[in-house]
């Protein structure tokens, strides 16, 4: 006889569409049950939260300190003065007493014209103003010797004037010559062309040989002083309230910049034009440089920085403390615990590697110069370094 099966109705037997069904629930059941484990003992440890480990980060200080008001442009350096040296007569030019690019004085000797045929007009001006100064002279006698005879009726009233009139014709004569012999002598001093200024002279444009021309249109040479010497930049039009202020309490430090030189080079505003250029709306501004030592050239570009004022007590930080986010601008503050703060902040300006804070800080906070990529607000810190 076979043995009876026994069958226990609290576990049906399964088909195998059951058994599979239940191969993949099992998994995900066991799942939930060790994540609700978990949870039970998070729960049963108060509910705190593991932190991470602290994220390394650079701070720096929160700090008061003045910073210059300034406005940058960028400028052209031109000369103090530019002289362009012309013949005042014309004539073969028979010296050149300078070098190319050579440093002049005011009143040195550049070029000379061949003076023969100005010393021969003024000798024939001398000659015709002695002849008429000894006619003038008998004239002048005749007048005096013939108001005697005129007044004791020897000669007529006629031949006494026509007597003085000639005395007139001839001191108007002799006044003509005087003028005539003073233009000669101008003429003369003319053939020796001196520097009016003191400054550099640069190319020699005519040569020891050749015929030039009175006010030809081609100079001679051009002299540019250069020492002292100016700079011309343009601002925008919103900065002329600001730049008349402060001009008005004394001159404006202004230091240009150039090319490749990192020390600056210190003058001093000058010059504010009478208009704003309309296509432009900027303003055109002026300063004046000693340059003893010849640094700005004319025809230079430049970086200009006029400094309007120094104002004190502002709250600085370091400019990458100040960081972009959707809300605006914010920085990360430290606090005693080593934690972090998401603070808004509200920037005035930049000077140099430093922004100025308008609000939302205070002086010796402390703030989070690298590493911001890492962070969130409440997150742990390690301070690397401090400035």
């Amino acid at each position: 006889m076979m043995p009876r099966r026994l069958s226990n109705p609290s576990f049906p037997r399964l088909g195998p569409r059951s058994a599979a069904r239940a191969g993949r629930v099992l998994p995900a059941l066991l799942s939930i049950v060790l994540l609700l484990a978990g949870c039970s003992s998070r729960n049963n440890n108060g509910g705190a939260r593991q932190a991470g480990p602290a994220s390394p980060v650079s701070v720096a200080k929160v700090v008061a300190k003045d910073i210059p008001l300034q406005v940058k442009a960028i400028g052209t350096v031109e000369a103090y003065s530019t002289i362009q040296v012309k013949a005042q007569v014309g004539g073969p030019l028979i010296g050149v007493y300078f070098r190319e690019g050579q440093d002049v004085r005011k009143g040195d000797l550049l070029f000379k014209i061949d003076p023969r045929p100005y010393e021969i007009a003024v000798s024939q001006a001398e000659a015709n103003l002695a002849k008429d100064q000894a006619l003038l002279k008998t004239a002048e006698d005749d007048v005096v010797r013939f108001k005697g005879l005129v007044e004791k009726d020897y000669v007529t009233q006629e031949r006494y004037d026509q007597i003085r009139a000639n005395a007139d014709v001839l001191r108007a004569a002799v006044k003509a010559d005087q003028a005539t012999l003073d233009n000669a002598k101008l003429n003369l001093d003319y053939c020796e062309i001196r520097s009016p200024i003191g400054g550099r002279t640069g190319r020699l444009m005519v040569y020891a040989g050749n015929l030039v021309k009175a006010n030809d249109s081609t100079p001679l040479t051009v002299i540019y002083q250069i020492s002292p010497i100016k700079v011309l930049f343009s601002v925008p039009e919103q900065n002329l309230p600001l730049i008349k202020t402060f001009m008005a309490q004394g001159g404006l430090k202004t230091e240009a910049i150039p090319g490749n030189q990192t020390a600056p080079v210190a003058g001093t505003l000058t010059f504010v034009d009478n208009g704003i250029d309309e296509t432009t709306g900027t303003i055109a501004l002026k300063a004046t440089f000693p340059n003893a030592d010849r640094v700005l050239w004319p025809g230079q570009f430049l970086n200009v920085v006029l400094t309007l004022t120094v104002e004190k007590n502002l709250l600085t930080v370091p400019t990458p403390a100040v960081q972009t986010g959707q809300a605006g601008l914010f920085v990360l503050v430290v606090k005693d615990d080593l934690t972090v703060e998401s603070r808004p902040v509200e920037v005035e300006r930049t000077y140099e590697e430093e922004t100025v804070i308008r609000s939302g800080l205070r002086p010796g906070e402390t703030v989070v110069t690298d590493g911001q990529l890492r962070l969130v607000p409440g997150a742990r810190v390690e301070i690397k370094a401090s400035r």
